[in-house]
């Protein structure tokens, strides 16, 4: 018997429906607790989109994850889905965080610059990147983490022209200023150079020869006022310990209110009670320690004016120093120079023998800045206790005891708190900052302590992920406590942002999926 063409249809059919695979449960019923959060959470405008998402893995190594891992609000659900899924883009969606970051850096790099007659900038030989929003100039401890995003992207051109430029403002003036503006020439920012050298593409001698001069003029210019120091317990940047050993603090060698903050300086002066020179000093090295400001520096954590940054020995300073040292040691003994490698490997040596001893709080578990007054460890706990293990000073026990300090008291749902204090200052709590992640997670990291390094990178990448999601923008600081922007300060919240781009995009790289 002949079958008719629409019989014959029916029975391919029929064929075919039998070979299919029977088709998988749909989202809802596949993961369960999961969809329920994402929708409730409302991370996407439109709930199809991540009814839409493929998994990256079976649904049951995702489910087991999310059992594991248990994702607590927005930004920790959102990081848990990018790893887990692609997630379709939707209409009128915002680039990735990585192509946003990728679009940015043409639109803070500035071209050479010879500055017209009255300007307050400074020439710049070659491109430079700067930060963004009212920091129109490049700015100096800025621009190591800026580089660290600049290398993930392949920018190493801008990377060497950036460092040209760096060169040449210590050959011009000693030393590399807070920025590339006039009023900035009284005061450095922390000491980054040497690991900004290690970046550079470029390995000849010329290159090589360069970098190490300018360290060691910038070493100079930290170590100034070493032997009146000695005499009279402190001068400019360098202070006598009480067993004679020398460590350095922040400074400023201009005098009055700062330029760019001249009226709140002047206001801040009037209410201390205090000559208007020292506190205008203090206020000024403050901004040095590019901490501006912090409780660190005050003597009452909620009053500015009582800020006394100059009577404090700091912990990150020394040990960014201590490897300047080591650095310029090292590219001597590269070069041939055995008595000047000597030189600085003593000096580092001497350098972490002060540190150990005046800066390490055995009972607490902590490296602690040093108070000049008091003529003791100073009790406030902040980010900067991370600095030895970031430049690899601390011994492996100090290690384990700062990273219990960390978990204690500095980790916050979005990232590493800056201090446990809230007291309006920019430089304490709820703000996170780009810089002090990147000191934590490395130096946990160099410390075998990668669980707690991977904590803060991806509680970071979530808070940046849910502001952006927000804003659009990328921000000078954020809310860790509430993964949102952050606040407090002299100025408004900055937008562009080069330190946060840097971080964040050598996160993405390390920590999220490029699907």
């Amino acid at each position: 018997m002949r079958l008719r063409p629409l019989a014959l249809a029916l029975v391919a059919l029929a064929t075919m429906g039998q070979a299919a695979p029977s088709p998988q449960p749909p989202p809802q019923v596949l993961f369960g607790p999961l969809f329920e959060a994402v929708q409730a959470a409302r991370l996407y405008p439109d709930s199809k989109t991540f009814a839409d998402a493929t998994p990256r893995e079976a649904p049951d190594a995702v489910m087991a994850a999310w059992r594991a891992e248990q994702p607590q609000g927005p930004a920790a659900l959102r990081a848990f889905v990018n790893r887990h899924f692609v997630v379709p883009a939707e209409p009128g969606a915002r680039p990735s965080l990585r192509e946003h970051i990728a679009a940015l850096w043409p639109q803070l790099t500035r071209p050479a610059l010879t500055p017209p007659p009255g300007s307050s900038a400074l020439a710049m030989p070659q491109p430079y990147v700067v930060p963004g929003g009212r920091f129109r100039e490049i700015y100096y401890w800025d621009s190591y983490f800026t580089m660290l995003g600049l290398k993930a992207d392949g920018q190493d051109a801008l990377i060497a022209g950036m460092l040209d430029d760096f060169d040449s403002l210590v050959a011009r003036y000693g030393f590399v200023p807070n920025g590339t503006r006039t009023y900035y020439l009284g005061r450095s920012q922390p000491p980054f150079l040497a690991l900004m050298a290690d970046l550079d593409p470029r390995h000849d001698a010329a290159t090589a020869a360069r970098h190490l001069a300018a360290l060691r003029a910038e070493h100079a210019f930290w170590m100034k006022g070493a032997a009146a120091a000695r005499k009279s317990g402190a001068s400019a940047r360098v202070v006598r310990m009480p067993d004679g050993s020398l460590l350095n603090r922040y400074w400023d060698d201009a005098p009055g209110p700062r330029d760019e903050s001249w009226r709140e300086d002047v206001a801040t002066a009037r209410a201390s009670g205090r000559p208007a020179d020292q506190v205008c000093t203090d206020l000024r090295a403050g901004a040095e320690s590019g901490w501006d400001y912090s409780s660190r520096w005050l003597g009452d954590p909620a009053r500015l004016e009582t800020i006394r940054t100059t009577q404090i020995v700091p912990v990150d300073l020394n040990s960014l120093l201590w490897a300047q040292e080591k650095a310029i040691a090292r590219r001597c003994a590269e070069a041939g120079d055995r008595a000047c490698a000597a030189d600085f490997a003593a000096q580092a040596d001497a350098r972490a023998r002060a540190i150990q001893r005046w800066l390490w709080l055995p009972a607490q578990g902590r490296f602690a800045d040093w108070d000049r007054e008091s003529r003791q460890a100073s009790p406030r706990v902040s980010a900067a206790t991370l600095y030895p293990l970031f430049v690899g000073l601390a011994r492996p026990d100090q290690a384990q005891a700062v990273a219990r300090l960390v978990r204690a008291q500095l980790l916050a749902p979005g990232g590493l708190r800056t201090t446990p204090l809230r007291t309006g200052q920019q430089w304490d709590d709820p703000n996170g900052w780009a810089p002090l992640q990147w000191i934590a997670h490395e130096g946990l990291l160099r410390y075998g302590e990668g669980d707690l390094a991977a904590q803060i990178a991806r509680a970071w990448l979530g808070t940046v992920q849910a502001a952006y999601d927000s804003t659009g923008k990328m921000l000078e600081k954020y809310d860790v406590e509430a993964h949102a922007p952050g606040g407090g300060g002299e100025y408004p919240l900055q937008d562009g942002f080069g330190w946060t781009n840097g971080v964040t995009r050598v996160f993405l790289e390390r920590y999220e999926p490029k699907g």
